[in-house]
């Protein structure tokens, strides 16, 4: 599973759903769909209409990846902080029962307010 605690590992930015998409694919039920998509140097994110797809790739080649699924009905509170003048950062942390707090760190250019918007549907 992936080290959440870690918040360097997830320094993300929006990618488009045809990049990675394909990666996540065969582990999406029917009816679900990607909304958005962020990468970082090699692992990446993936919001779907379902839940919180992190995949850790590792490895020197990078074939052996970690899917780890967090769906949205286990999120017991949620958290969005826009980027300043001198913080160029967003985060959005996640506490899920059973596991704690999740926090991604997204570059200043990700639309943030949008992704707490996309959360607080499907949360609340």
């Amino acid at each position: 599973m992936i080290d959440f605690s870690n918040g360097s590992v997830f320094k993300l930015s929006a990618v488009h759903p045809q990049e990675i998409g394909p990666a996540v694919a065969p582990l999406m039920i029917q009816g679900e769909q990607i909304v958005a998509c962020f990468k970082a140097v090699r692992d990446f994110v993936v919001f779907t209409n379902k839940r919180l797809i992190a995949v850790n790739v590792q490895g020197m080649t990078g074939k052996k990846r970690d899917f780890t699924s967090l769906p949205y009905s286990k999120v017991q509170a949620f958290s969005v902080e826009t980027a300043g003048t001198f913080d160029l950062d967003a985060e959005l942390d996640l506490w899920f029962s059973g596991l704690g707090k999740v926090r991604l760190e997204f570059k200043g250019n990700a639309d943030i307010r949008s992704l707490g918007q996309m959360i607080a549907t499907y949360v609340l």
